[in-house]
């Protein structure tokens, strides 16, 4: 949305976007006791957390959230991989390149060594874990999940290198009860369910939303609630009506959403009789 149509309707950006700033995300008390969790344990004693839950049901927000949240802690070292279903040789590759560890393709073993000495280092002069995020990990190969786990710790696991923060959807769940990921399911620590919102819950984050926007009246309250009523408990859902509305505003120089607007970009039509098709 350009400059001319936010001016239009007051807004300092696109509130339905999914690149917000990260202050308008609303925090609800259950994403706030996960991401204190993690801040409060797990960034000093190290292990594997996992956020899990259907898409649209707010994981990337929450991977969001807390990084933005461990990110000012003096020390912390936070790195994301973007490549989840990458092969065993790629995932050394990006996270050599990621910590600054030089890697062969025919020394794994060397990149291993090489990659422990960088944390443990960092962790003897911090006291703080490297933090690593991976979103998407149920597209992780179960190669790559295993030695994630070996690569973690040290001292016949009485020493955890690093922090893990996996986020995925129930695929993830069903792949960590595998004999061959036990080991690795058993040892995750702080635990994420993302849920279906009620109506009461993303009509919180749908005002959070506009308020930080700069504009809490852009839609009238009638609109407000039957936006959340027909979102299935779903967030991305929420924000794509709420976006094509905006949208059909903006073409129609409306000043206000309303209900009115809703039923004309959503309101199903009756399929054709053979009459009118004919």
């Amino acid at each position: 949305m350009n400059k001319k149509l936010l001016a239009l309707y007051g807004l300092k950006y696109n509130p339905f976007n999914p690149d917000v700033p990260t202050e308008a995300l609303h925090v609800h008390p259950r994403l706030e006791s996960f991401c204190w969790r993690v801040e409060q344990s797990l960034l000093r004693d190290g292990g594997f957390s996992l956020v899990s839950g259907e898409p649209g049901t707010g994981k990337s927000v929450a991977l969001r959230l807390l990084a933005e949240r461990i990110k000012p802690i003096r020390d912390v070292q936070i790195a994301v991989i973007s490549h989840a279903s990458a092969k065993l040789s790629d995932f050394y590759r990006e996270l050599g390149d990621i910590f600054g560890v030089s890697f062969s393709s025919n020394n794994r073993w060397g990149g291993f060594k090489g990659l422990r000495e960088r944390w443990l280092a960092h962790l003897e002069t911090t006291l703080l874990r490297p933090v690593l995020f991976i979103d998407e990990a149920q597209e992780m190969s179960i190669e790559v999940l295993s030695e994630l786990r070996l690569l973690s710790s040290m001292q016949f696991d009485s020493r955890i290198l690093l922090t893990v923060i996996l986020a995925g959807d129930h695929r993830l769940n069903d792949k960590l009860r595998r004999d061959e990921l036990l080991p690795l399911g058993s040892r995750i620590r702080v635990r994420f369910q993302t849920e279906y919102a009620g109506t009461e819950q993303l009509l919180a984050a749908l005002q959070h939303l506009l308020n930080s926007a700069g504009n809490p009246s852009l839609m009238t309250t009638e609109l407000m609630k039957t936006l959340c009523e027909h979102a299935m408990g779903n967030y991305r859902v929420l924000c794509v009506m709420a976006g094509e509305l905006l949208a059909t505003a903006a073409q129609k120089e409306l000043t206000q959403l309303d209900e009115k607007l809703f039923f004309d970009c959503f309101a199903q039509t009756s399929p054709p009789t053979k009459r009118q098709r004919t």
